[in-house]
């Protein structure tokens, strides 16, 4: 047995050599690695991840192979079949029986089961041994350094929920999730990987979480979030990951521009509106009682002496009979002048006389 475990990682360090050797002339991938002894009777699955809110579980849309642990625990995938850029990909284990994992991996999740999410491509050799602590998918050992960066994400990850089990008041809680937003973003980008910005991006925005109303108020401000778009676009143009981001911040920046109340105006600008809206009123009202002087001077100028006469005595509250009596002539002579005045001053009627002159 001991031998048959030698032999064995003589041929993974071999495999090693050759996925880094210059004359390999086929890309070939290999994911090794040991499960605990509850899992040996359990399947092991090899899962692409394209949708990056389907991190953790089993899907069975995700699945590209699944292989049972030998009787020490190992297990291998390998081939010649993964795409040639990096991908996310997740080892799980788990014990669920062929009656039960209809269900359990329609929900993504099994009730006994362990997982590692990685990034990976069809050059990537990787094993998964067990750590110092014994403790199965806590250590990766692969020839591609971004094998490795969502674990150390995930040990960063431990940190904040540490600290955030300490926190008691509101506002201790309020300035160290700002920084640890900065710290986990700000690590992102040290990493030099979009796919890992990703994977704490999706951490940071999950709706679930309590972080999500922060993450929400930190898209209105922060350039972040663009800024790893671009590096999306770059790195990964025209994949579902980029694609998927992409609709997924014009979603959130949507629904912050419903959410957010209508901003009222400053006093001061209701205050220059009134005296605008003054303005306004007087000018028309200077305007119109101008041109009503202008029509109504210019009309005057138009009347005869008699005319005159009568439009004097109209203004005196006289009747039609009181002014062909002062004037000594007939009343229907006095209608003749009356409507003459009318026309020539564009009334239609004493009291229009009377409001003219008032």
């Amino acid at each position: 047995m001991v031998i048959f475990v030698a032999m064995k990682r003589l041929c993974f360090l071999l495999t090693m050599l050759l996925a880094v050797a210059p004359f390999k002339a086929t890309a070939q991938y290999l994911f090794e690695g040991t499960v605990d002894t509850q899992f040996i009777e359990g399947e092991v699955y090899l899962s692409m991840i394209e949708d990056y809110r389907k991190l953790s579980g089993v899907y069975h849309e995700q699945i590209i192979a699944k292989v049972k642990p030998d009787s020490l625990g190992n297990f291998s995938f390998a081939g010649t079949n993964l795409p040639d850029e990096n991908k996310m990909y997740r080892i799980h284990a788990d014990t669920c029986k062929e009656t039960d994992q209809n269900l359990s991996h329609i929900t993504g999740h099994c009730k006994n089961s362990e997982e590692i999410v990685f990034v990976a491509n069809n050059t990537t050799t990787l094993a998964l041994p067990f750590s110092f602590e014994q403790e199965m998918f806590c250590k990766v050992v692969s020839n591609n350094e971004k094998a490795k960066t969502f674990l150390k994400i995930d040990s960063l990850k431990n940190d904040m929920r540490f600290a955030f089990s300490n926190y008691r008041s509101e506002a201790n809680r309020k300035v160290n999730t700002e920084k640890w937003f900065s710290i986990l973003q700000n690590y992102g980008e040290q990493l030099q990987e979009p796919l890992a910005e990703l994977y704490i991006y999706s951490f940071l925005s999950d709706r679930r979480s309590i972080l999500h109303s922060y993450y929400l108020a930190d898209l209105k401000q922060n350039p972040y979030y663009d800024n790893l778009l671009e590096r999306l676009q770059e790195s990964y143009p025209d994949t579902q990951y980029t694609r998927q981001y992409e609709a997924e911040l014009k979603s959130d920046r949507f629904l912050i521009s419903e959410n957010e109340p209508e901003k009222s105006l400053p006093w001061w600008a209701y205050a220059l509106g009134g005296v605008c809206l003054l303005s306004i009123v007087g000018n028309f009202y200077f305007f119109g009682k101008a041109r009503k002087q202008k029509a109504m001077a210019e009309g005057k100028a138009t009347l005869t002496q008699q005319e005159n006469n009568v439009l004097e005595l109209i203004l005196q509250q006289k009747s039609n009979k009181e002014i062909a009596t002062e004037l000594f002539v007939s009343v229907s002579t006095v209608k003749t002048h009356i409507n003459s005045i009318y026309k020539k001053l564009g009334v239609s009627s004493r009291n229009e006389v009377k409001a003219l002159y008032a």
